[in-house]
């Protein structure tokens, strides 16, 4: 099977597309892989260094859905009809893959099958899940700061994913544990903010 960077060029660039790109549309590109292919392609947008407004949530909640299916040992992905004709358009969906090549590249450069265990076995299957679902928990949270770093462990963790290669896998779940500790803080941090400011507003009547 051709690396994914090269399928991704080949299909958003070099072949006729319509003017939107639905998610099932994109689903023939995934073959064997599907689990890893389709949490790549999903926390894409979001770990990319720039803004992606209105996709961090109904992507983190498509990922979400894929984690619980990926716990549960499932082998074939399942989403919602609906969800699936969603839709972006061709240009939005290019700007992101162009953008996100030249990363899967050097990523597919480092990838080969190695600690399979870990990406094949039900407990390694079982322990990516639970980090993406928490993380597509923290891409789904509407406060700055807790979308990238999340979508990035999302990101790496699925690409070892589906590569077979579990010392990949392992940096995408350390990356996760770090984006789990940030989400956190800044959501302590909002939450003491606001209780402050509310003591603030009291305080003055």
């Amino acid at each position: 099977m051709a690396k994914l960077s090269v399928e991704l060029n080949r299909y958003f660039f070099e072949e006729e597309r319509a003017s939107d790109v639905k998610i099932g549309d994109i689903l023939t590109l995934a073959g064997e892989r599907i689990f890893g292919f389709l949490l790549v392609i999903l926390s894409l947008p979001s770990a990319l260094p720039v803004p992606a407004p209105g996709y961090s949530i109904p992507f983190g909640i498509l990922i979400f859905l894929l984690a619980v299916q990926l716990i549960f040992g499932a082998k074939t992905p399942w989403m919602p009809a609906k969800m699936m004709q969603g839709s972006m358009k061709l240009e939005t969906v290019q700007k992101f893959v162009k953008m996100g090549l030249p990363w899967l590249r050097r990523i597919e450069a480092l990838t080969k099958p190695r600690l399979t265990y870990i990406c094949i076995s039900l407990p390694g299957r079982i322990i990516i899940g639970v980090a993406i679902a928490l993380m597509a928990i923290s891409m789904m949270i509407p406060i700055p700061g807790t979308n990238t770093l999340p979508a990035m462990g999302i990101f790496v963790t699925a690409f070892g994913l589906q590569e077979d290669d579990g010392f990949i896998s392992l940096a995408g779940l350390f990356i996760c544990l770090m984006a789990g500790i940030l989400s956190t803080s800044i959501i302590i941090a909002t939450i003491w903010g606001g209780v402050s400011l509310l003591d603030w507003i009291k305080s003055q009547f």
